[in-house]
């Protein structure tokens, strides 16, 4: 679980809420019509955007920004120079069946115990992290575009609300009612840009980019065994992928 996700989700909803119920009565500030524009419409609008069933994984693309499981990069490092040894003294068959926590890596030691040219293991593994980049961008680019669609909805509400206020002058019972829903629409549009969609949609990128830079080390990782390097030298090439703070070695 990503507490700074739920936490972040958390804390400024219930600041937002509390300033609600401090300034007066929590229930002038829901209003039904105002919900269906803003929420209801914005999901029907970016679901225009994109297939049926991408649209309906949305979800399950969001549940990463709570909860994402990537191998550390600390972890892969310690098994690649384990694995370098052992390819250093009994060749990359000694690999075979050889077992790692990492799926990704485990496909790429198999690469390697097959026999395939440096250019083929690169390729296949480039490819596959490529395509892995592309889904998690899809699933980011629903929230982004959900947090551009949520305050546009709002100004509709917001329009909609003044027309029938500016239709009804006449009849001062329906001048409130009208105007609640001109503000809130507004209200409901950059809550739901500004303290949700938009917010997961930065997160599920930062998750993309921290998969991809683990993919790119075990990359690294599978030529540089494949080339016969030393295992120190492996291991303090890919500590640059690590923040400087946090670099170890293997024998840590």
């Amino acid at each position: 679980m990503d507490l700074a996700t739920l936490v972040g989700l958390l804390g400024a909803f219930g600041i937002v809420v509390m300033a609600m119920i401090l300034g007066g009565d929590i229930a002038m500030f829901v209003n039904v019509p105002s919900i269906l524009i803003v929420f209801v419409g914005s999901f029907f609008a970016v679901m225009m955007k994109y297939e049926l069933g991408q649209f309906l994984a949305l979800a399950k693309v969001g549940g990463k920004g709570f909860s994402f499981k990537l191998s550390k990069p600390e972890t892969i490092i310690t098994e690649v120079v384990e694995l370098a040894g052992l390819a250093r003294k009994g060749g990359l068959l000694s690999l075979e069946g050889k077992e790692v926590s990492d799926e990704f890596l485990g496909k790429g030691i198999q690469l390697l115990v097959d026999g395939h040219d440096p250019d083929v293991v690169r390729s296949i593994l480039s490819k596959e992290a490529k395509l892995a980049t592309d889904r998690h961008d899809m699933g980011a680019s629903i929230f982004q575009n959900l947090g551009d669609t949520g305050p546009a909805m709002g100004m509709i509400g917001t329009l909609i609300g003044l027309v029938a206020m500016l239709a009804n002058m006449d009849d001062p019972k329906t001048i409130g009612p009208a105007m609640a829903v001109a503000l809130l629409t507004t209200l409901y549009g950059a809550m739901l840009a500004t303290m949700f969609a938009l917010p997961l949609a930065d997160k599920l990128r930062l998750r993309m980019n921290e998969e991809g830079r683990l993919k790119s080390m075990i990359i690294d990782a599978l030529l540089a065994i494949q080339a016969g390097q030393n295992p120190r030298v492996i291991e303090s090439m890919l500590q640059a992928y690590i923040a400087e703070g946090k670099r170890t070695t293997a024998s840590d």
